[in-house]
């Protein structure tokens, strides 16, 4: 199940000092998209200082449950069968990923999926800090229509095989990353560094158990031991239909989402955005997929005339916020 590659590796010789010493490039494949949904591969590209490629890693994982969609990965129940346990790659994941910037394409995703991993396992993944490519390639400004992973390989020339294999999507990442962190070291960019909280409060909790060949399996949920950092830009004002998001606006949440509430408020804040846990004349954004119900919430939007979308909207105004004013 484990495959690895060992290149050698060039560097060219301009480097900021303040750049990390290491990469981790990560894709993971899951189940799902939710709290309690699990890895079913993964994948990590080592690379050096200056983002050349010193090995690769990859390896199925048993879920213990139905792998989900596999007409998007391709791993069925039988494939997976036979695959370790993530506790039974867990030091070998660790030793690739230790002492490294993880980098991922959203890269929010990728953590929290690989911490619960961990979590479950009683254990902690060794990553202190990730950098999303798509946060970079924004910082870059490079003219990409979109923020897919196969528009950004396709900008730098990047040929993509198979698609949704994390063997494959790790390598076109890598391939990508390369490129944009010497941009990035050229103009002498800081790069956007988040840091990586563990996830270390884990708690059973009751829920109908999932269709699949794996009985044992019992849905958990975590909860981080973390405060949120304080938005660094200033409240531009209200969202306008039609127009963007921009950097400081001030993001509400109300109510149950398809994607767990915690991944949300990260994509906000690594967005530039504000997450407010209530409702005042100074909310820019409440997002609810129930815009109709009588939460507390949403009557104060209601009151103070607070623009409202659902999670799919905003997730599409997440794609494209506008920078913060300069001055």
């Amino acid at each position: 199940m484990l495959e690895d590659q060992t290149t050698a590796a060039s560097s060219p010789t301009a480097w900021p000092a303040a750049y990390p010493q290491g990469y981790a490039v990560v894709d993971v494949e899951t189940t799902g998209l939710a709290r309690d949904d699990r890895i079913i591969s993964a994948a990590v590209y080592r690379l050096d200082a200056r983002g050349e490629v010193e090995d690769h890693w990859y390896t199925l994982v048993n879920p213990e449950r139905d792998p989900g969609p596999v007409w998007i990965h391709g791993l069925t129940s039988d494939t997976l069968e036979g695959a370790p346990l993530f506790q039974d790659i867990a030091e070998e994941f660790s030793a690739r990923l230790d002492g490294r910037v993880l980098v991922a394409h959203n890269a929010v995703f990728d953590w929290q999926m690989i911490a619960r991993e961990y979590a479950r396992a009683g254990r902690v993944a060794p990553v202190s800090q990730r950098l999303c490519t798509i946060v970079l390639s924004k910082e870059l400004g490079l003219p990409l229509p979109n923020h897919k992973l196969e528009t950004l390989a396709a900008h730098f020339g990047v040929v993509q095989r198979r698609a949704h294999h994390a063997l494959d999507d790790a390598r076109v990442l890598a391939e990508a990353f390369r490129p944009s962190l010497r941009a990035a070291a050229a103009r002498s960019v800081r790069l956007p560094l988040h840091e990586c909280r563990p996830l270390t409060k884990w708690t059973d909790r009751a829920v109908p158990r999932q269709p699949s060949g794996y009985g044992s399996y019992r849905p958990t949920s975590w909860r981080p031991a973390r405060k949120r950092p304080a938005c660094p830009y200033p409240n531009p004002g209200r969202y306008v239909d039609g127009r963007p998001l921009k950097q400081g606006m001030r993001i509400a949440f109300s109510g149950d989402t398809s994607t767990e509430r915690d991944l949300l408020e990260d994509r906000a804040i690594e967005a530039g955005l504000h997450v407010a846990t209530s409702i005042s004349r100074l909310t820019s954004l409440l997002v609810t997929n129930d815009p109709d119900s009588g939460t507390s919430k949403v009557v104060k939007a209601r009151q103070f005339g607070t623009p409202v979308v659902d999670e799919a909207a905003f997730g599409q105004l997440l794609r494209d916020v506008e920078p913060a004013s300069e001055g």
